[in-house]
């Protein structure tokens, strides 16, 4: 699943059930406070990234570089090199994909699921996500894991994994329906600098195709 077409107990016994529903309730809600809280610490965020895709059985399916920034709310730019050369940019509303080498773009309008946009997960509503996703995490040294499993049934994937380093993002991996997964490694990551809004508008070049969905 490449980043583009995507880019979240059964409980035994008696007076003991409560108490463990209770701990599980609780444990859940610490792993959203500390996740809305470190993504909503975030305004602006501008990042190199390594991706590599992986087949269910860890076969390598593609692996590529890019260069990604984004600002609060909803807008966001993914450059992806090449020989793989792919530009996602959206306004918040909007989004353009195009592909340089079959020059051509395709223009639709933002579906604002988290669950359909991953992106939208470090851009987005961070209010949204503890109603979009079951949220548990792990933590060892400065590092911090957050899994996010969509509630909604016609998610595009199965699990998200963001892990931060001392607080600030550091991967990401997504995990479809067979087994698919796509890891992307964040570096240079740069936070809350002033970006200018034309980074979120994308001017179609002549002679390309557009593809208005």
């Amino acid at each position: 699943m490449g980043l583009f077409r995507v880019l979240l107990i059964a409980v035994l016994g008696f007076a003991a059930a409560p108490l463990h529903a209770q701990e599980l309730k609780a444990e859940e809600q610490q792993a959203i406070d500390r996740l809305t809280g470190l993504l909503g610490a975030v305004r602006s965020l501008s990042a190199e990234f390594s991706q590599l895709t992986l087949d269910g059985s860890g076969t390598r399916l593609q692996e590529s570089t890019g260069s990604m920034k984004l600002v609060r709310p909803g807008k966001f730019r993914w450059h992806t090199n090449a020989p793989l050369e792919q530009e996602l940019v959206s306004n918040g509303d909007v989004i353009w994909l195009y592909d340089p080498d079959l020059e051509q773009v395709t223009i639709r309008k933002m579906d604002q699921r988290l669950t359909h946009t991953p992106a939208l997960l470090l851009s987005g509503d961070v209010s949204e996500i503890a109603e979009n996703f079951a949220i548990t995490s792990t933590e060892a040294d400065s590092v911090v894991d957050f899994t996010l499993v969509p509630r909604a049934a016609d998610s595009l994937f199965d699990s998200l994994r963001l892990s931060f380093r001392a607080g600030v993002i550091n991967d990401m991996q997504l995990v479809d329906s067979v087994g698919q997964r796509t890891n992307i490694l964040f570096s240079a990551v740069k936070l809350n600098q002033e970006l200018p809004d034309d980074l979120f508008t994308f001017e179609i070049p002549p002679g390309t195709d557009v593809i208005q969905e």
